[in-house]
């Protein structure tokens, strides 16, 4: 199935440039607006997407660490990965995002990390096994997005719990959602869709405290636990993911998630901190 005019893959589009290895150019994508800036997790693909095009590249990803120093503006930017140690099995990376500042200068945006490694056969387990949830064509799915907040229209969500709360009466409520999700418009699943769909949850404490306060990730970190055959045959079907609120702390807290295959293969887990106000 061709992907090459799907918005992802637009959003994600990067251009070598002759400027250095590993220089990319790019442009943010209104289909994945976020209010003040892209969404989330198409930034943290568009790291992942420039180590995945580098011609250095040794094996899949098994980690991505994403750190948002301030907000993509709309228009175009630039991406610098590069190699900065290789072993055997492992390949270690940086990632920086940068857009014309005053004067001209570079005004960093983004910075990550993103671990690559040759995995080979081993004995395996999951010692994290799926929810039991009502299958995906039972949910409800959910209507479309706010103004201002284009990207949810690129996916489709159903909530089997912890949908956004109803009223916004300042009750106190459990953290914990269970969605099926998967992209709108049909789109094999790859490693940066993944990567995306690992920061597709509300702040959780939108639920915990059924309080609109404003918040926004601040860094965010993915471990990708299965490879490109597995991600294949996950094809356009959904995934279920799991998000949950650990320690609200002092403007801070962090929310960790997970995303099975519908055939309950842990795909991916991630973990980050999310900054929030009063």
């Amino acid at each position: 199935m061709s992907t090459t005019h799907h918005p992802f893959d637009k959003a994600l589009a990067l251009h070598h440039s002759d400027i250095r290895v590993g220089h990319f150019t790019g442009t943010t994508s209104p289909d994945y607006w976020n209010m003040v800036g892209p969404f989330g997790g198409t930034t943290a693909a568009t790291a992942l997407q420039s180590v995945l095009q580098h011609p250095d590249l040794l094996g899949t990803p098994i980690a991505l660490t994403v750190n948002y120093a301030a907000a993509l503006e709309a228009g175009a930017f630039d991406v610098q990965a590069t190699a900065v140690r290789t072993n055997r099995s492992t390949q270690h990376w940086t990632v920086q995002i940068t857009q014309p500042g005053a004067g001209g200068a570079p005004n960093m945006t983004t910075t990550a990390t993103v671990v690559t490694a040759a995995r080979r056969d081993t004995w395996g387990q999951s010692d994290m096994p799926m929810p039991e949830v009502p299958r995906p064509e039972t949910v409800e799915r959910m209507s479309i997005g706010p103004s201002g907040v284009a990207w949810i229209n690129q996916y489709e969500m159903r909530p089997a719990s912890g949908g956004i709360p109803s009223k916004w009466d300042d009750s106190l409520h459990h953290s914990e959602t269970r969605i099926w999700l998967r992209d709108a418009q049909e789109r094999p699943l790859d490693f940066a869709s993944l990567a995306a769909m690992s920061d597709m949850f509300y702040p959780r404490i939108w639920l915990r405290r059924a309080k609109h306060v404003p918040a926004g990730t601040v860094s965010i970190t993915t471990y990708f636990h299965a490879d490109a055959a597995q991600l294949a045959e996950v094809g356009t079907g959904y995934l279920l993911g799991r998000a949950v609120g650990q320690q609200f702390f002092n403007g801070f807290f962090d929310q960790t998630a997970h995303l099975w295959s519908e055939k309950g293969v842990l795909l991916a887990t991630s973990n980050q901190i999310v900054y929030y106000k009063e």
